[in-house]
């Protein structure tokens, strides 16, 4: 765990937080800055920053803790949805780097708009595939 890291402090207690499950490798608790009520993140209990760094298995145990809680949330505070998320770097709105899970209940008409599409221009998306596909040469 890194020093500096807010959600390491919260997991080694010396920071208050609104634990609502941990087991082993996993912590979870209540966004402070909920998006809707019961906004949870999922934290695993080792430091790694983002989805670039985390093993396989951690990522793993992360989701685990992701699948097992949604349902209970979305049932606990009676939303008609959930979204699931992980940022990863400040342009894609990371803003604590330890990597975590969102769990955003969602309810109709909450105000939240969803994202929205941005259509490729014509055959920009052959040339998309292409460029990534180099990525695994």
């Amino acid at each position: 765990m890194e020093n500096s890291c807010i959600f390491c402090s919260i997991i080694k207690g010396e920071i208050p937080a609104q634990k609502i499950f941990e087991d082993e490798d996993t912590f979870a608790f209540l966004d402070v800055h909920p998006i809707n009520r019961g906004h949870t993140l999922v934290v695993p209990k080792i430091h790694y920053a983002n989805i670039y760094e985390v093993p396989d298995d951690v990522l793993a145990k992360i989701m685990h803790t992701v699948r097992f809680l949604a349902p209970k949330i979305k049932q606990a505070v009676g939303a008609e949805g959930i979204n699931i998320g992980i940022n990863n770097d400040k342009a894609a709105g990371q803003l604590v780097f330890h990597i975590h899970a969102h769990i955003i209940p969602r309810f109709e008409g909450d105000g939240h708009a969803h994202w929205h599409g941005n259509p490729y221009q014509d055959g920009e998306i052959t040339t998309i595939r292409d460029i990534i596909g180099q990525e695994f040469k």
